[in-house]
């Protein structure tokens, strides 16, 4: 069997290979096309094909799960052309034999998988967003009108609101302010600065324009009274620092996409938002969806299977690979509409990401075994009534 279990693995990743490759370059010159309005003096048509060579990992996983779908279907569908998985099922290998040995063959397609979602499409998104803080002078992510906004306890068991105005290509920041309130959420200063970076542990503000309240402000403006002392003192000094738990590395994971995020800075960047308070379902959903990716590979192989096994008199090449698509695009779909109604009803993170691949799996398991009991069936008749010409 080692040598049948070769011989599909090279006719699956050979046909796979050209799927992807087409796809890749069918996407990359969409998005090339749609670009070409934005070139100008700074934006060089260079910089274009650098930012697109950049996306490419991007794309890749994205396309991966129906590049094998599609490669699997051509591939299996050619074999049973041919007739060759026909002599594998009379040497006496099973379908669901067959399944597993389809299983194995996917393996080295899912360690690819994993390498690419924590090592490459992560590089390539911060390379990216760099690119076109460079180029375009923005970033994508979730930044509003004001900028980006983060929270954190200071050390005096108050909190400190910290807005980022602009991303920097350099790994700085511009356009910072930060708001520092006390324990009973009143506010103690606000701190202006044109630039701020990280440094050891520390943030750094360049000068700054700190404004601070008096300790009786509060009281002073309460009983409406004019008050003899200043209440607020204007400070202006060249920098200033402290401690802070936010880090280049968070702050450019508020940028990026989750699902873009390795596991390692996207647990990290969890455990930020965790300690601080805010909001991370988010970020959940995307960790177990990046967990489960690898295996989405292999419920796509064994989608593919039912669909490739089925007898060319019912259906060509052609056709076979058209219901492969339809079959890719609608778990797509689904899985998109999983991700959304989950968040809105509360799901839980698993559920959400692992639904869809459980039910497309038992699907696909299900359409399997009952071609084998169809066959089976088939079989029997054959052997008693040899005369009479079995429907398969």
């Amino acid at each position: 069997m080692r040598t049948a279990r070769r011989y599909l693995a090279r006719e699956i990743y050979r046909s796979s290979t050209v799927v992807i490759l087409a796809l890749l370059g069918l996407f990359t010159f969409f998005a090339l096309v749609d670009d070409l309005d934005n070139v100008g003096d700074k934006f060089t048509v260079l910089a274009l094909l650098y930012m697109q060579a950049l996306a490419v990992p991007t794309r890749l996983y994205d396309l991966l799960p129906i590049g094998l779908l599609i490669g699997s279907i051509l591939a299996l569908a050619g074999l049973a052309q041919r007739n060759e998985l026909v002599i594998l099922r009379v040497s006496g290998v099973s379908g669901m034999r067959l399944m597993v040995m389809l299983w194995v063959v996917t393996i080295p397609a899912m360690i690819f998988a994993t390498l690419l979602s924590e090592y490459a499409t992560p590089w390539a998104e911060i390379k990216s967003g760099e690119a076109s803080l460079e180029y375009r002078g923005r970033a994508g992510g979730g930044q509003m009108v004001s900028g980006y906004w983060f929270k954190e306890p200071t050390a005096e068991g108050g909190t400190r609101i910290i807005n980022v105005a602009k991303l920097l290509a350099s790994g700085q920041v511009s356009g910072v302010n930060t708001y520092e309130f006390d324990k009973g959420q009143q506010l103690l200063s606000m701190s202006v600065a044109e630039r701020g970076r990280f440094n050891d542990g520390k943030f750094v503000m360049e000068n700054v324009t700190a404004n601070r309240l008096k300790p009786n402000a509060i009281d002073a403006l309460s009983d409406a009274e004019p008050d003899r002392e200043t209440l607020l003192s204007v400070d202006r000094v060249p920098n200033i620092a402290f401690g802070s738990s936010l880090t280049g590395e968070r702050l450019l994971a508020r940028v990026l996409t989750p699902e873009r995020m390795s596991m390692a800075t996207l647990i990290d960047y969890i455990d930020y938002l965790h300690v601080n308070q805010l909001s991370s379902e988010r970020q959940v959903v995307a960790l177990w969806r990046k967990l489960v990716y690898p295996f989405t590979l292999l419920v796509m192989m064994t989608i593919a299977a039912p669909i490739a096994f089925m007898q060319t008199r019912r259906g060509g090449v052609g056709a076979k690979v058209f219901v492969g698509i339809l079959l890719g695009v609608g778990f797509f779909m689904i899985n998109q509409l999983a991700l959304n109604v989950g968040m809105l009803s509360k799901w839980p993170p698993w559920v959400t990401a692992i639904g869809p691949n459980v039910g497309a799996l038992l699907l696909a398991l299900g359409a399997l075994t009952r071609m084998e009991s169809r066959h089976a069936i088939a079989n029997l008749v054959q052997r008693r009534w040899p005369w009479r010409k079995a429907a398969v």
